[in-house]
């Protein structure tokens, strides 16, 4: 078996692999063409491959040996699941292992934009800072405030359990109703347009598809108070970059914390660098050494159980394993 790895992931995982297959994997810290991608996939059985690679229905019919493809994300957005299905190729994600980080990453950034944490260390670094000021830099607290969470699944759940302990009202919107939220943290389902009437910040936990490509416009940001902020955590491509960044120029929100852009794997939009009510961080939603390493293991582990004829935990298209075994 011969397995092909786009880019370098924690050893936890990739020594699994290494240990038991020929395995090529990409040296640099880089982010690979499309080119080398079909390179790399000819002749392979596996691919394992981050949310930085677009694997679309090219690379995949040039992967005629592939069984498996194996995304080293959550997400799958950055794979043709369509055309693998097809070519009876299984694809497998890393959900769960990253729940925790992410949802602290999204408190993080709650904190950091309405506490102004990072106009303050700028502040103090330029030596402008000449003693406490009962004026200065006056934020927002979290405490008393109304979250509302877009996308009730595994991650806005732990963000929503997490908010018990800053005291906040927790609303949410998902496609259906969860109970145990309601049940157990007094969680309220309402409409799209009443939370972002009524929520002070609002959260952002859904997949990116169809229906959720540009959730978040610019009718969606007239609706919320001025005083509200937006957290990004999710996909770019959720939200309406250029409607968000006229919305925090124009000061209709409070401000924004995004963590993903709709240009990645390109970097992010350049008319957010001069903003002021806006945290903008690398996309670090998993980037804790306990998720990271989480997720190379189960990425692994995904792999090896479709090349050893099992079903691995994680599989997106379990209707291609049904056929692989009705086929043996």
């Amino acid at each position: 078996m011969e397995v092909f790895v786009t880019r370098k992931i924690p050893k936890v995982g990739l020594s699994e692999i290494t240990g038991r297959y020929d395995t090529e994997v990409n040296p640099e810290s880089r982010r690979l063409s499309k080119d080398e991608i079909i390179q790399g996939v000819k002749g392979k059985d596996a691919l394992l491959c981050t949310l930085t690679d677009i694997i679309d229905e090219d690379i995949i019919q040039e992967g005629t040996s592939l069984k498996v493809i194996s995304n080293y994300a959550v997400g799958y957005d950055n794979i043709d699941v369509d055309a693998a299905t097809k070519k009876g190729i299984a694809v497998t994600n890393t959900p769960g292992v990253l729940t925790d980080a992410t949802a602290e990453l999204a408190f993080g950034l709650m904190l950091t934009v309405a506490r102004n944490m990072v106009k303050g260390d700028r502040f103090v670094r330029k030596d402008s800072f000449e003693g406490w000021d009962p004026t200065l830099m006056v934020g927002s607290e979290l405490k008393g405030k109304t979250l509302g969470i877009i996308g009730m699944g595994n991650i806005g759940s732990a963000v929503a359990e997490k908010s018990a302990a800053f005291g906040m009202d927790l609303i949410y919107h998902n496609r259906s109703r969860v109970e145990s939220v309601e049940k157990e943290l007094g969680a309220d389902y309402v409409e799209m347009e009443d939370l972002l009437e009524r929520s002070d910040f609002v959260s952002l936990h859904v997949p990116l598809n169809e229906e959720t490509n540009g959730m978040i416009g610019w009718h969606e940001l007239e609706v919320m108070k001025d005083s509200a902020y937006l957290i990004n955590t999710a996909r770019g491509e959720v939200v309406d970059e250029e409607a968000l960044i006229e919305a925090l120029r124009s000061k209709k929100i409070a401000g924004a914390g995004v963590d993903v852009f709709a240009d990645e794997p390109y970097g992010a939009n350049p008319d957010y660098y001069d903003l002021k009510n806006v945290v903008l961080t690398p996309h670090l939603g998993s980037a804790s050494r306990r998720a990271r390493g989480g997720m190379a293991r189960m990425a692994a582990d995904n792999l090896i159980a479709v090349l050893e004829g099992r079903v691995p935990e994680n599989i997106v298209n379990p209707e291609v394993l049904e056929e692989q075994g009705d086929r043996r």
